[in-house]
Protein backbone atom coordinates (compact mmCIF):
# COMPACT_ATOMS: atom_id res chain seq x y z
CA UNK A 1 0.00 0.00 0.00
CA UNK A 2 1.33 3.41 -0.90
CA UNK A 3 1.89 6.13 1.66
CA UNK A 4 -0.66 8.97 1.35
CA UNK A 5 -1.18 12.26 3.15
CA UNK A 6 -4.62 13.00 1.65
CA UNK A 7 -6.31 9.79 2.72
CA UNK A 8 -5.56 8.08 6.01
CA UNK A 9 -7.23 4.75 5.37
CA UNK A 10 -6.14 3.25 8.70
CA UNK A 11 -7.72 6.17 10.60
CA UNK A 12 -10.98 5.80 8.66
CA UNK A 13 -11.13 2.11 9.53
CA UNK A 14 -10.40 2.94 13.18
CA UNK A 15 -13.18 5.58 13.21
CA UNK A 16 -15.69 3.15 11.71
CA UNK A 17 -14.88 0.47 14.25
CA UNK A 18 -14.95 3.01 17.10
CA UNK A 19 -18.46 4.07 16.03
CA UNK A 20 -19.55 0.44 15.88
CA UNK A 21 -18.08 -0.24 19.30
CA UNK A 22 -19.73 2.89 20.75
CA UNK A 23 -23.12 1.74 19.42
CA UNK A 24 -22.51 -1.73 20.86
CA UNK A 25 -21.65 -0.23 24.24
CA UNK A 26 -24.68 2.08 24.17
CA UNK A 27 -27.02 -0.80 23.32
CA UNK A 28 -25.52 -2.91 26.10
CA UNK A 29 -25.84 -0.10 28.67
CA UNK A 30 -29.48 0.47 27.55
CA UNK A 31 -30.29 -3.20 28.03
CA UNK A 32 -28.70 -3.27 31.50
CA UNK A 33 -30.36 -0.07 32.71
CA UNK A 34 -33.85 -0.88 31.30
CA UNK A 35 -33.77 -4.59 31.98
CA UNK A 36 -35.06 -5.26 28.48
CA UNK A 37 -33.37 -6.90 25.54
CA UNK A 38 -35.82 -5.18 23.19
CA UNK A 39 -35.99 -1.45 23.76
CA UNK A 40 -37.08 -0.38 20.30
CA UNK A 41 -38.59 -2.05 17.26
CA UNK A 42 -35.21 -2.29 15.54
CA UNK A 43 -33.88 -4.51 18.33
CA UNK A 44 -36.25 -7.37 17.34
CA UNK A 45 -39.42 -6.34 15.47
CA UNK A 46 -40.94 -9.83 15.26
CA UNK A 47 -40.14 -10.59 18.92
CA UNK A 48 -41.59 -7.24 20.02
CA UNK A 49 -44.92 -7.99 18.30
CA UNK A 50 -45.22 -11.34 20.06
CA UNK A 51 -44.16 -9.87 23.42
CA UNK A 52 -46.71 -7.05 23.10
CA UNK A 53 -49.48 -9.61 22.50
CA UNK A 54 -48.45 -11.44 25.66
CA UNK A 55 -48.36 -8.17 27.61
CA UNK A 56 -51.89 -7.28 26.44
CA UNK A 57 -53.18 -10.70 27.49
CA UNK A 58 -51.55 -10.31 30.90
CA UNK A 59 -53.24 -6.91 31.40
CA UNK A 60 -56.60 -8.44 30.44
CA UNK A 61 -56.15 -11.37 32.81
CA UNK A 62 -55.05 -9.16 35.71
CA UNK A 63 -58.29 -7.18 35.43
CA UNK A 64 -60.19 -10.44 34.93
CA UNK A 65 -58.90 -11.70 38.29
CA UNK A 66 -60.16 -8.49 39.89
CA UNK A 67 -63.54 -9.00 38.18
CA UNK A 68 -63.71 -12.54 39.51
CA UNK A 69 -62.88 -11.37 43.03
CA UNK A 70 -65.68 -8.81 42.78
CA UNK A 71 -68.02 -11.57 41.57
CA UNK A 72 -67.12 -13.85 44.45
CA UNK A 73 -67.69 -11.00 46.92
CA UNK A 74 -71.12 -10.28 45.44
CA UNK A 75 -72.11 -13.94 45.56
CA UNK A 76 -70.91 -14.21 49.15
CA UNK A 77 -73.14 -11.26 50.09
CA UNK A 78 -76.10 -12.96 48.40
CA UNK A 79 -75.19 -16.26 50.07
CA UNK A 80 -75.22 -14.60 53.49
CA UNK A 81 -78.62 -13.10 52.74
CA UNK A 82 -79.98 -16.49 51.70
CA UNK A 83 -78.76 -18.03 54.95
CA UNK A 84 -80.71 -15.36 56.80
CA UNK A 85 -83.82 -16.01 54.71
CA UNK A 86 -83.62 -19.73 55.51
CA UNK A 87 -83.59 -18.88 59.21
CA UNK A 88 -86.68 -16.75 58.67
CA UNK A 89 -88.32 -19.67 56.87
CA UNK A 90 -87.49 -21.84 59.89
CA UNK A 91 -89.32 -19.34 62.10
CA UNK A 92 -92.28 -19.29 59.71
CA UNK A 93 -92.38 -23.07 59.89
CA UNK A 94 -92.35 -22.95 63.68
CA UNK A 95 -95.29 -20.55 63.72
CA UNK A 96 -97.23 -22.58 61.15
CA UNK A 97 -96.59 -25.79 63.07
CA UNK A 98 -97.82 -24.17 66.28
CA UNK A 99 -101.02 -23.01 64.57
CA UNK A 100 -101.52 -26.33 62.77
CA UNK A 101 -102.19 -28.16 66.04
CA UNK A 102 -105.87 -28.55 66.91
CA UNK A 103 -104.88 -28.44 70.60
CA UNK A 104 -103.67 -24.84 70.26
CA UNK A 105 -105.88 -22.68 72.48
CA UNK A 106 -104.36 -19.25 71.86
CA UNK A 107 -105.26 -16.60 69.32
CA UNK A 108 -104.04 -17.55 65.87
CA UNK A 109 -104.38 -13.92 64.79
CA UNK A 110 -101.53 -13.00 67.14
CA UNK A 111 -99.32 -15.67 65.60
CA UNK A 112 -100.29 -14.45 62.14
CA UNK A 113 -99.07 -10.92 62.93
CA UNK A 114 -95.48 -12.13 63.33
CA UNK A 115 -95.94 -14.56 60.43
CA UNK A 116 -97.01 -11.81 58.00
CA UNK A 117 -94.25 -9.45 59.14
CA UNK A 118 -91.65 -12.14 58.46
CA UNK A 119 -93.15 -12.80 55.04
CA UNK A 120 -92.85 -9.09 54.21
CA UNK A 121 -89.28 -8.94 55.53
CA UNK A 122 -88.26 -11.86 53.32
CA UNK A 123 -89.17 -9.69 50.33
CA UNK A 124 -87.22 -6.75 51.77
CA UNK A 125 -84.10 -8.83 52.35
CA UNK A 126 -84.40 -10.46 48.94
CA UNK A 127 -84.41 -6.95 47.44
CA UNK A 128 -81.34 -6.00 49.50
CA UNK A 129 -79.32 -8.84 48.02
CA UNK A 130 -80.72 -8.31 44.50
CA UNK A 131 -82.54 -11.65 44.31
CA UNK A 132 -86.09 -10.36 44.27
CA UNK A 133 -88.04 -10.82 41.04
CA UNK A 134 -86.30 -8.58 38.51
CA UNK A 135 -83.52 -7.70 40.98
CA UNK A 136 -80.06 -6.77 39.74
CA UNK A 137 -78.70 -10.28 40.35
CA UNK A 138 -81.92 -12.06 39.30
CA UNK A 139 -80.52 -12.34 35.79
CA UNK A 140 -77.83 -14.11 33.79
CA UNK A 141 -74.61 -12.82 35.40
CA UNK A 142 -71.54 -12.73 33.13
CA UNK A 143 -68.13 -12.23 34.74
CA UNK A 144 -65.43 -11.44 32.16
CA UNK A 145 -62.14 -13.13 33.05
CA UNK A 146 -60.28 -13.23 29.74
CA UNK A 147 -57.78 -15.79 28.53
CA UNK A 148 -60.11 -17.39 25.99
CA UNK A 149 -60.00 -17.48 22.21
CA UNK A 150 -63.43 -15.83 22.08
CA UNK A 151 -65.70 -13.77 24.33
CA UNK A 152 -67.80 -16.81 25.27
CA UNK A 153 -64.83 -18.78 26.58
CA UNK A 154 -63.48 -15.69 28.32
CA UNK A 155 -66.56 -15.34 30.54
CA UNK A 156 -67.98 -17.24 33.53
CA UNK A 157 -71.78 -17.44 33.39
CA UNK A 158 -73.84 -17.67 36.60
CA UNK A 159 -77.51 -18.00 35.71
CA UNK A 160 -79.72 -16.64 38.50
CA UNK A 161 -82.48 -15.46 36.19
CA UNK A 162 -86.22 -16.01 36.36
CA UNK A 163 -88.77 -16.52 39.10
CA UNK A 164 -87.26 -19.89 40.03
CA UNK A 165 -84.15 -18.05 41.24
CA UNK A 166 -85.95 -15.17 42.96
CA UNK A 167 -86.40 -15.46 46.74
CA UNK A 168 -88.90 -12.72 47.53
CA UNK A 169 -92.12 -13.85 49.20
CA UNK A 170 -94.21 -13.79 46.03
CA UNK A 171 -91.67 -15.83 44.03
CA UNK A 172 -91.41 -18.34 46.88
CA UNK A 173 -95.20 -18.70 47.00
CA UNK A 174 -95.49 -17.26 50.51
CA UNK A 175 -97.21 -13.92 49.94
CA UNK A 176 -100.72 -15.40 50.14
CA UNK A 177 -100.12 -17.78 53.03
CA UNK A 178 -101.23 -17.29 56.62
CA UNK A 179 -101.63 -19.20 59.88
CA UNK A 180 -105.09 -17.84 60.62
CA UNK A 181 -107.66 -20.39 61.63
CA UNK A 182 -110.57 -21.35 59.49
CA UNK A 183 -111.59 -22.72 56.18
CA UNK A 184 -114.57 -22.26 53.92
CA UNK A 185 -117.17 -24.97 53.40
CA UNK A 186 -118.92 -25.14 50.06
CA UNK A 187 -122.33 -23.50 49.91
CA UNK A 188 -125.12 -26.07 50.16
CA UNK A 189 -122.78 -29.07 50.18
CA UNK A 190 -123.89 -32.19 52.05
CA UNK A 191 -121.38 -34.77 50.80
CA UNK A 192 -119.03 -36.32 53.35
CA UNK A 193 -115.60 -37.55 52.33
CA UNK A 194 -114.61 -39.23 55.57
CA UNK A 195 -116.74 -42.38 55.53
CA UNK A 196 -114.47 -45.44 55.87
CA UNK A 197 -113.78 -47.25 52.62
CA UNK A 198 -115.82 -44.89 50.44
CA UNK A 199 -114.43 -44.00 47.01
CA UNK A 200 -115.34 -41.17 44.66
CA UNK A 201 -115.50 -40.42 40.94
CA UNK A 202 -115.81 -43.94 39.62
CA UNK A 203 -115.87 -43.95 35.82
CA UNK A 204 -119.38 -44.17 34.43
CA UNK A 205 -119.51 -44.11 30.64
CA UNK A 206 -116.26 -42.19 30.32
CA UNK A 207 -113.44 -40.71 32.39
CA UNK A 208 -114.93 -39.40 35.62
CA UNK A 209 -114.01 -35.90 36.79
CA UNK A 210 -115.20 -33.00 38.92
CA UNK A 211 -113.90 -29.46 38.72
CA UNK A 212 -113.95 -26.25 40.74
CA UNK A 213 -113.49 -22.80 39.23
CA UNK A 214 -111.79 -20.16 41.38
CA UNK A 215 -111.73 -16.42 40.78
CA UNK A 216 -108.52 -15.15 42.40
CA UNK A 217 -106.11 -12.22 42.26
CA UNK A 218 -102.38 -12.80 41.94
CA UNK A 219 -99.84 -11.05 44.16
CA UNK A 220 -99.24 -8.60 41.34
CA UNK A 221 -102.93 -7.63 41.23
CA UNK A 222 -103.95 -9.54 38.10
CA UNK A 223 -107.39 -11.14 38.11
CA UNK A 224 -107.22 -14.78 37.20
CA UNK A 225 -109.60 -17.70 36.83
CA UNK A 226 -108.22 -21.07 37.87
CA UNK A 227 -109.92 -24.43 37.42
CA UNK A 228 -108.91 -27.33 39.66
CA UNK A 229 -109.98 -30.67 38.25
CA UNK A 230 -110.07 -33.99 40.06
CA UNK A 231 -109.91 -37.08 37.83
CA UNK A 232 -111.40 -40.38 38.91
CA UNK A 233 -110.66 -43.94 37.85
CA UNK A 234 -112.35 -47.22 37.01
CA UNK A 235 -112.43 -48.17 40.70
CA UNK A 236 -112.82 -44.68 42.14
CA UNK A 237 -110.39 -42.62 44.22
CA UNK A 238 -110.00 -42.12 47.96
CA UNK A 239 -110.39 -39.04 50.13
CA UNK A 240 -106.59 -38.69 50.28
CA UNK A 241 -106.32 -38.83 46.49
CA UNK A 242 -109.04 -36.19 46.13
CA UNK A 243 -107.17 -33.81 48.44
CA UNK A 244 -103.83 -34.57 46.80
CA UNK A 245 -105.10 -33.63 43.34
CA UNK A 246 -106.80 -30.45 44.56
CA UNK A 247 -103.80 -29.27 46.58
CA UNK A 248 -101.48 -30.05 43.69
CA UNK A 249 -103.45 -27.56 41.60
CA UNK A 250 -104.20 -24.95 44.28
CA UNK A 251 -101.29 -24.73 46.75
CA UNK A 252 -99.31 -22.56 44.34
CA UNK A 253 -102.04 -19.93 44.72
CA UNK A 254 -102.07 -20.05 48.51
CA UNK A 255 -105.27 -22.14 48.66
CA UNK A 256 -105.52 -25.50 50.40
CA UNK A 257 -108.17 -28.19 50.31
CA UNK A 258 -108.98 -30.23 53.42
CA UNK A 259 -111.78 -32.12 55.11
CA UNK A 260 -113.32 -30.46 58.17
CA UNK A 261 -114.92 -31.86 61.28
CA UNK A 262 -118.17 -32.42 59.38
CA UNK A 263 -116.35 -34.64 56.92
CA UNK A 264 -116.98 -32.15 54.12
CA UNK A 265 -114.60 -30.58 51.65
CA UNK A 266 -113.50 -27.04 52.45
CA UNK A 267 -110.91 -24.61 51.14
CA UNK A 268 -108.64 -22.41 53.25
CA UNK A 269 -106.01 -19.76 52.75
CA UNK A 270 -105.55 -16.02 52.95
CA UNK A 271 -105.82 -15.67 49.18
CA UNK A 272 -108.89 -13.77 48.07
CA UNK A 273 -111.19 -16.15 46.16
CA UNK A 274 -114.68 -17.09 45.17
CA UNK A 275 -115.40 -20.53 43.77
CA UNK A 276 -118.02 -22.48 41.88
CA UNK A 277 -118.53 -26.24 42.10
CA UNK A 278 -118.93 -27.31 38.47
CA UNK A 279 -120.21 -30.75 39.44
CA UNK A 280 -119.11 -34.15 38.22
CA UNK A 281 -119.21 -35.73 34.77
CA UNK A 282 -119.22 -39.43 33.85
CA UNK A 283 -119.00 -40.21 37.54
CA UNK A 284 -120.52 -42.29 40.26
CA UNK A 285 -119.78 -40.81 43.68
CA UNK A 286 -119.38 -37.01 43.62
CA UNK A 287 -116.89 -35.17 45.81
CA UNK A 288 -119.37 -32.43 46.66
CA UNK A 289 -122.81 -31.24 45.60
CA UNK A 290 -122.47 -27.52 46.31
CA UNK A 291 -124.73 -24.92 44.73
CA UNK A 292 -124.17 -21.26 43.93
CA UNK A 293 -120.94 -19.39 44.55
CA UNK A 294 -118.79 -19.87 47.66
CA UNK A 295 -116.89 -16.86 49.03
CA UNK A 296 -113.73 -17.22 51.12
CA UNK A 297 -114.95 -16.64 54.68
CA UNK A 298 -111.51 -17.16 56.20
CA UNK A 299 -110.52 -13.53 55.52
CA UNK A 300 -111.94 -10.07 56.18
CA UNK A 301 -114.49 -9.26 53.49
CA UNK A 302 -117.09 -6.80 52.29
CA UNK A 303 -119.80 -7.54 49.74
CA UNK A 304 -120.64 -5.32 46.82
CA UNK A 305 -124.11 -4.65 45.39
CA UNK A 306 -125.89 -7.90 44.47
CA UNK A 307 -126.03 -6.87 40.80
CA UNK A 308 -123.12 -4.75 39.64
CA UNK A 309 -124.07 -1.39 38.11
CA UNK A 310 -121.30 0.77 36.70
CA UNK A 311 -121.32 4.30 38.04
CA UNK A 312 -118.88 7.18 38.37
CA UNK A 313 -117.76 6.93 41.99
CA UNK A 314 -114.73 6.98 44.24
CA UNK A 315 -113.89 4.11 46.58
CA UNK A 316 -111.53 4.67 49.50
CA UNK A 317 -109.77 1.70 51.12
CA UNK A 318 -107.71 1.78 54.32
CA UNK A 319 -105.90 -0.98 56.19
CA UNK A 320 -104.78 1.00 59.24
CA UNK A 321 -101.49 2.27 57.83
CA UNK A 322 -102.16 3.02 54.15
CA UNK A 323 -104.96 4.46 52.07
CA UNK A 324 -105.89 3.95 48.44
CA UNK A 325 -108.54 5.83 46.49
CA UNK A 326 -109.99 4.43 43.27
CA UNK A 327 -112.01 6.53 40.85
CA UNK A 328 -114.35 4.42 38.73
CA UNK A 329 -116.07 5.12 35.43
CA UNK A 330 -119.76 4.55 34.77
CA UNK A 331 -118.86 3.00 31.42
CA UNK A 332 -116.53 0.37 32.94
CA UNK A 333 -117.59 -3.26 32.95
CA UNK A 334 -117.39 -5.34 36.12
CA UNK A 335 -114.13 -6.91 34.94
CA UNK A 336 -112.65 -3.48 34.18
CA UNK A 337 -113.82 -2.21 37.55
CA UNK A 338 -112.17 -5.15 39.34
CA UNK A 339 -108.87 -4.56 37.52
CA UNK A 340 -108.99 -0.82 38.28
CA UNK A 341 -109.56 -1.50 41.99
CA UNK A 342 -106.81 -4.11 42.27
CA UNK A 343 -104.33 -1.84 40.51
CA UNK A 344 -104.62 0.55 43.46
CA UNK A 345 -105.27 -1.78 46.41
CA UNK A 346 -102.87 -4.67 45.84
CA UNK A 347 -100.21 -2.77 47.80
CA UNK A 348 -102.57 -2.73 50.80
CA UNK A 349 -103.24 -6.46 50.56
CA UNK A 350 -106.86 -5.80 49.63
CA UNK A 351 -108.30 -7.59 46.58
CA UNK A 352 -111.48 -7.44 44.52
CA UNK A 353 -112.74 -10.69 42.97
CA UNK A 354 -115.76 -11.54 40.87
CA UNK A 355 -118.68 -12.99 42.83
CA UNK A 356 -121.23 -13.89 40.21
CA UNK A 357 -122.97 -10.63 39.29
CA UNK A 358 -121.33 -8.89 42.26
CA UNK A 359 -117.85 -8.06 43.55
CA UNK A 360 -116.31 -9.42 46.75
CA UNK A 361 -113.64 -7.36 48.56
CA UNK A 362 -111.25 -9.47 50.63
CA UNK A 363 -108.07 -9.11 52.69
CA UNK A 364 -106.22 -11.32 55.19
CA UNK A 365 -106.04 -8.23 57.44
CA UNK A 366 -108.71 -5.87 58.72
CA UNK A 367 -109.65 -2.97 56.44
CA UNK A 368 -112.31 -0.34 55.84
CA UNK A 369 -113.96 0.75 52.61
CA UNK A 370 -116.17 3.72 51.81
CA UNK A 371 -117.88 5.00 48.68
CA UNK A 372 -119.12 8.48 47.82
CA UNK A 373 -121.97 7.30 45.61
CA UNK A 374 -125.02 5.14 46.27
CA UNK A 375 -126.15 2.31 43.97
CA UNK A 376 -122.77 1.91 42.41
CA UNK A 377 -120.44 -0.84 43.59
CA UNK A 378 -122.24 -0.72 46.93
CA UNK A 379 -125.90 -0.25 47.80
CA UNK A 380 -125.37 2.95 49.75
CA UNK A 381 -122.78 5.67 50.11
CA UNK A 382 -120.53 5.89 53.14
CA UNK A 383 -118.71 3.16 55.09
CA UNK A 384 -119.40 -0.44 54.15
CA UNK A 385 -119.58 -3.37 56.54
CA UNK A 386 -116.44 -5.52 56.67
CA UNK A 387 -116.91 -8.98 58.13
CA UNK A 388 -114.08 -10.61 60.06
CA UNK A 389 -112.80 -14.12 59.30
CA UNK A 390 -115.19 -16.90 60.19
CA UNK A 391 -114.47 -20.59 60.17
CA UNK A 392 -116.93 -22.95 58.54
CA UNK A 393 -114.19 -25.51 58.20
CA UNK A 394 -111.07 -26.71 59.98
CA UNK A 395 -109.08 -24.29 62.15
CA UNK A 396 -105.79 -25.67 60.87
CA UNK A 397 -106.34 -25.56 57.11
CA UNK A 398 -104.44 -22.32 56.51
CA UNK A 399 -101.52 -23.46 58.67
CA UNK A 400 -101.30 -26.80 56.88
CA UNK A 401 -101.28 -25.02 53.52
CA UNK A 402 -98.58 -22.67 54.84
CA UNK A 403 -96.43 -25.62 55.86
CA UNK A 404 -96.66 -27.02 52.33
CA UNK A 405 -95.69 -23.63 50.89
CA UNK A 406 -92.80 -23.19 53.36
CA UNK A 407 -91.37 -26.61 52.53
CA UNK A 408 -91.50 -25.73 48.84
CA UNK A 409 -89.87 -22.36 49.58
CA UNK A 410 -87.05 -24.03 51.51
CA UNK A 411 -86.37 -26.27 48.53
CA UNK A 412 -86.37 -23.27 46.19
CA UNK A 413 -83.97 -21.29 48.39
CA UNK A 414 -81.73 -24.35 48.64
CA UNK A 415 -81.64 -24.58 44.85
CA UNK A 416 -80.58 -20.92 44.59
CA UNK A 417 -77.93 -21.45 47.27
CA UNK A 418 -76.52 -24.39 45.33
CA UNK A 419 -76.29 -22.26 42.18
CA UNK A 420 -74.55 -19.46 44.07
CA UNK A 421 -72.14 -21.92 45.67
CA UNK A 422 -71.41 -23.44 42.27
CA UNK A 423 -70.87 -19.92 40.91
CA UNK A 424 -68.37 -19.11 43.66
CA UNK A 425 -66.45 -22.30 42.85
CA UNK A 426 -66.53 -21.58 39.11
CA UNK A 427 -65.10 -18.13 39.70
CA UNK A 428 -62.39 -19.49 42.00
CA UNK A 429 -61.38 -22.07 39.40
CA UNK A 430 -61.40 -19.34 36.75
CA UNK A 431 -59.11 -17.20 38.93
CA UNK A 432 -56.74 -20.14 39.44
CA UNK A 433 -56.52 -20.65 35.68
CA UNK A 434 -56.12 -16.91 35.04
CA UNK A 435 -53.27 -16.67 37.57
CA UNK A 436 -51.61 -19.67 35.95
CA UNK A 437 -51.96 -18.03 32.55
CA UNK A 438 -50.55 -14.77 33.90
CA UNK A 439 -47.51 -16.63 35.27
CA UNK A 440 -46.83 -18.52 32.05
CA UNK A 441 -47.49 -15.57 29.75
CA UNK A 442 -45.17 -13.43 31.89
CA UNK A 443 -42.48 -16.07 31.57
CA UNK A 444 -42.98 -16.24 27.81
CA UNK A 445 -42.82 -12.46 27.51
CA UNK A 446 -39.70 -12.41 29.70
CA UNK A 447 -37.90 -14.89 27.48
CA UNK A 448 -38.51 -12.64 24.47
CA UNK A 449 -38.20 -9.11 25.92
CA UNK A 450 -36.10 -9.25 29.09
CA UNK A 451 -32.35 -8.80 28.97
CA UNK A 452 -29.92 -11.56 29.99
CA UNK A 453 -28.06 -9.53 32.59
CA UNK A 454 -25.07 -11.88 32.76
CA UNK A 455 -24.62 -11.84 29.00
CA UNK A 456 -25.11 -8.09 28.79
CA UNK A 457 -22.58 -7.50 31.61
CA UNK A 458 -20.06 -9.56 29.65
CA UNK A 459 -20.92 -7.61 26.53
CA UNK A 460 -20.37 -4.34 28.41
CA UNK A 461 -16.87 -5.42 29.42
CA UNK A 462 -16.18 -6.46 25.84
CA UNK A 463 -17.59 -3.17 24.51
CA UNK A 464 -15.46 -1.12 26.91
CA UNK A 465 -12.24 -2.99 25.92
CA UNK A 466 -13.04 -2.67 22.21
CA UNK A 467 -13.79 1.04 22.63
CA UNK A 468 -10.50 1.65 24.41
CA UNK A 469 -8.61 -0.40 21.83
CA UNK A 470 -10.30 1.50 18.99
CA UNK A 471 -9.35 4.83 20.52
CA UNK A 472 -5.72 3.70 20.97
CA UNK A 473 -5.53 2.31 17.42
CA UNK A 474 -7.08 5.44 15.96
CA UNK A 475 -4.42 7.52 17.76
CA UNK A 476 -1.74 5.39 16.13
CA UNK A 477 -3.45 5.64 12.75
CA UNK A 478 -3.66 9.41 13.03
CA UNK A 479 0.07 9.67 13.79
CA UNK A 480 1.26 7.38 10.96
CA UNK A 481 1.22 10.13 8.17
CA UNK A 482 3.85 11.98 10.15
CA UNK A 483 6.34 9.34 8.88
CA UNK A 484 6.15 11.09 5.47
CA UNK A 485 8.09 14.01 6.96
CA UNK A 486 11.15 11.76 7.31
CA UNK A 487 11.21 11.39 3.53
CA UNK A 488 11.29 15.17 3.07
CA UNK A 489 14.34 15.85 5.24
Amino acid sequence: MSISIQTNYASLVAQENLSTNNNFQTKTITALTSGYRINQSGDDAAGLAVANKYRSSIAELNQGVLNANDGVSSLQIADGGLNNITMMLDRLKTLATQSASTTFTGDRSNINVEYQQLVQDITRQASDIGLNAGGHYNTVNNVYIGGGDNSTDAQVVIDLSGLTNAVDAASLGLSNTSVLGGGTELTGNTTRLDAPGVTFLTNNGGTASQSYTFNIVTAGGTSKQVTATVTGSATGITEAQVLSQLNGALNQYGISAQVDGNGQLNFGGSTAFTLTDNGATNATGVISNATGITVNTGVYSASGEAVFAGKAETLTFQNGTQTASVTLSAAATMAQTIDAINAQTVGLGIYAVANGTSISFQSPNNFTVTTDTAAGVFTAAGAQTVTGPTSTGTQTGNSLAALVAINTALTSVGDVQSKIGAGENKLQYAMDLANSQITNLSAAQSRIRDADVAAEASNLSKAQVLQQASIAAMAQANSSPQAVLALLK
